[in-house]
């Protein structure tokens, strides 16, 4: 029987974290304020049959579908909000279970960084996909599993404060964060980003 690791509904992606997304997803490309929904599923395999009840049951778009070792990930999205909700609800139904089954989020690591070092802000920025942070900026990073949370926590951080988002990783063992601008923006964003998680 398959795990659902994690069940995120986000009601309208924020621009960074869409752009981001835009970056490296193969499948349909979101637009900003679209409503999205993430699915990831151990074992990675079982996504495939799911996939096809969720395309099947509404007029969403697949975004992300990847099989990476033992999780599977889906990402939908459509401007109908209840399109997006009536697919996510259909794929729990073929796991069957509900909803409050998924795991919770753990946050593993949340740290600031204030005045960052230009050499440490080359380094990040060799391996970026989104903006990039500049010396004497606040860097905030966030850990957490499972993976796909990092992508709430980044939406979250952008809904509440004006903040760039440099990375995040939402495949894999652990999911990722950074963002980074002023000090007093950037922890206002690590708290919305944290308490997204904790809700």
């Amino acid at each position: 029987m398959a795990t659902l690791r994690s069940y995120i509904f986000i009601d309208q992606l924020q621009p960074q974290t869409m752009c981001y997304l835009g970056t490296w997803i193969r499948g349909s490309l979101p637009r900003t304020n679209m409503a999205a929904q993430i699915i990831e599923v151990a074992p990675g395999l079982d996504i495939e049959a799911l996939t096809d009840v969720a395309l099947k049951t509404a007029e969403v778009q697949g975004g992300i579908l990847v099989v990476e070792r033992q999780f599977g990930y889906l990402e939908i999205h459509s401007r109908d909000v209840a399109a997006v909700k009536a697919s996510a609800e259909a794929v729990i139904a073929a796991m069957g279970i509900t909803a409050d089954k998924a795991m919770k989020p753990k946050i593993l690591a949340s740290k600031i960084v204030t005045r960052i070092d230009p050499g440490h802000a080359f380094l990040i920025n060799r391996n970026k996909g989104g903006s990039m942070v500049l010396a004497g900026e606040t860097l905030f990073v966030l850990e957490t599993e499972p993976a796909a949370y990092a992508i709430l926590a980044a939406n979250a951080a952008e809904k509440a404060a004006t903040i760039k988002i440099v990375d995040y990783r939402m495949i894999g063992a652990t999911g990722r964060l950074y963002l980074s601008g002023t000090e007093s923006e950037v922890r206002a964003a690590a708290s919305a980003a944290e308490q997204a998680l904790e809700l």
